[in-house]
């Protein structure tokens, strides 16, 4: 068997396999061969084994990626494609984002058969989700939501939520759109009243640090303002020391040729929150993120314990 162009590694959920393909797809287009000479290799990771309990219990984004880096070094895969919201701060040393595929819409959608909106929910609604930043913020707008676990992947959730095991839940909207599942959705979030995951709705391509064949062949399917946006994003993250024990928002995006970026963290009661809003150029955009993360987490310490 001849050996392929070049071998994706990803996880194994259709989600995931929708991404890994999109990637295919264009970086075949991009460099003018044969998808089929793209292979797709599907690792399954220490996340996708531990769907019963919160990631923040688990051991972090971590366990998502764990068992790509290691393909990765070893020389099994050229490139891991990631949900990039599920990225942690810090890769290992041997490997870099090599950038990411143009970003899809970054908002949330509601995923319910009991109302039309959060607000349109009966009281104390049985509202499931894995997320704390979801949590706090459907607890901001209705501090009466029972919150359940809610794991697994998004047709699992869709399934529990149709069944009734729960009110209500929340999904990336790129997701959705990604799985031809966007009808689902209720309602689409907006960002003033639900701030997006850091990285949500971007797919990030993850490479062997120094490797200059991976990297030419991926860089005519990078996205660079999506780049910019989550050079600030992971920023403003890395500072809070973001994992999945802070509910933490942050979303940026190129306005007129400047970055405009916002940040929030809550308690996980939704009862406190602080936020910030930062615009410079997109240049700048990882200092830029940088200094929002240290301004928010001096606010931050002053009204809750954020450790």
């Amino acid at each position: 068997m001849a050996t392929p162009y070049l071998r994706l590694g990803t996880r194994g959920s259709p989600l995931a396999l929708v991404q890994a393909r999109q990637a295919q797809a264009r970086l075949a287009a991009a460099d003018r061969i044969d998808p089929g000479d793209i292979e797709i290799v599907v690792i399954r990771t220490s996340g996708d084994l531990m769907a019963d309990r919160p990631l923040s219990e688990a051991g972090g984004k971590g366990l998502f990626t764990k068992e790509l880096d290691e393909a990765l070094v070893a020389g099994a895969i050229d490139c891991a494609v990631h949900s990039a919201k599920d990225l942690p701060t810090a890769l290992p040393d041997e490997v870099a984002i090599a950038g990411y595929m143009e970003r899809e819409d970054a908002r949330d959608a509601l995923i319910s058969a009991s109302g039309a909106s959060l607000q349109a929910l009966p009281r104390n609604a049985r509202f499931g989700s894995a997320s704390l930043r979801r949590g706090a913020m459907a607890l901001r707008l209705r501090p009466d939501l029972e919150i359940g676990l809610l794991r697994g992947n998004v047709e699992t959730r869709l399934r529990k939520v149709s069944a009734g095991q729960f009110d209500a839940t929340i999904l990336a909207l790129a997701g959705l759109r990604r799985l031809g599942l966007e009808d689902r959705a209720v309602a689409i979030l907006s960002e003033d009243e639900f701030l997006p995951a850091v990285g949500q709705g971007a797919i990030a391509l993850v490479a062997r640090r120094g490797d200059r064949r991976v990297a030419a062949a991926l860089a005519p399917i990078l996205h660079a303002a999506t780049g910019f946006s989550l050079a600030a994003e992971r920023a403003f993250l890395n500072v809070l020391d973001g994992s999945c024990r802070t509910p933490i928002g942050g979303h940026a995006r190129l306005v007129d040729g400047r970055l405009a970026f916002r940040g929030q963290v809550l308690s996980p009661d939704g009862r406190e929150a602080v936020e910030i809003l930062r615009e410079g150029a997109f240049e700048q955009a990882g200092e830029l993120g940088a200094e929002a993360g240290r301004e928010i987490r001096a606010r931050a310490l002053a009204i809750m314990a954020l450790a």
